[in-house]
């Protein structure tokens, strides 16, 4: 999975651009709020590729808070690195987002986008997430999902399946872009994933469709429970 995406790299950020016509600038900026942070917070960005949800955490928290951007692609790491130059706050490194480097309740908040459904288990992703966020702090995840209505959902999978693969097939990564249709097939819906999270702990769990319907965001608390775990 990490050498796919080191070989989509540089054609990441234009890909959502065009898939998303543009909204997905919007989408991050709404995950930012979620984690409901502050001047001088901390904050965890999960596959955070880029960087485009990291500088946004950035803007949040400060020059005075702390923001680190982990990643199994050097690639994207890279481009990260470039994006976030000059942001003393980041901190950006390779690690593997199922068995994190951070002792429990080091962060504020955790946030991931567009990175869940790449995950081998999306429980044991958000349990990492949860064990490293403080007790009252937030878990934020931004992700594709199905739209509600069966017949809304068969379309949006129909152009899906057609627009990603023929858009990289233009940017000469066919093979990579195929696969992001094939990446919704087994992951949970958006109630569904509200109810994994709260079986990973969290609590005050939230979630709401964006644009179309076809991405959703969910937020959660950690409860006091989880301290130490």
């Amino acid at each position: 999975m990490a050498s796919m995406f080191d070989s989509i790299a540089p054609v990441y950020d234009r890909m959502n651009t065009l898939m998303t016509g543009g909204l997905d600038g919007g989408w991050r900026r709404a995950a930012a709020r979620a984690a409901r942070l502050s001047p001088g917070d901390s904050v965890l960005d999960m596959a955070c590729g880029t960087g485009k949800l990291t500088i946004e955490l950035a803007r949040v928290v400060g020059p005075a808070g702390r923001v680190v951007g982990v990643d199994l692609s050097e690639e994207m790491l890279g481009r990260a690195r470039r994006a976030c130059a000059g942001l003393g706050q980041v901190e950006l490194k390779r690690a593997n987002a199922l068995a994190l480097p951070f002792e429990a309740g080091t962060f504020d908040a955790a946030t991931i986008a567009f990175g869940l459904r790449n995950l081998s288990s999306f429980e044991d992703g958000l349990r990492e997430m949860a064990r490293v966020v403080r007790p009252g702090g937030r878990v934020v995840c931004l992700e594709l999902t199905q739209p509600r209505r069966h017949w809304t959902a068969q379309a949006y999978r129909a152009v899906f399946g057609i627009a990603a693969p023929t858009l990289g097939r233009l940017q000469g990564h066919r093979d990579a872009y195929a696969y992001l249709p094939r990446s919704l097939d087994g992951f949970p819906g958006a109630r569904e994933l509200a109810g994994t999270m709260s079986r990973v702990g969290l609590v005050d769990v939230r979630f709401k469709r964006l644009g179309p319907g076809v991405v959703a965001l969910h937020s959660a608390a950690v409860e006091e429970a989880l301290a130490g775990s």
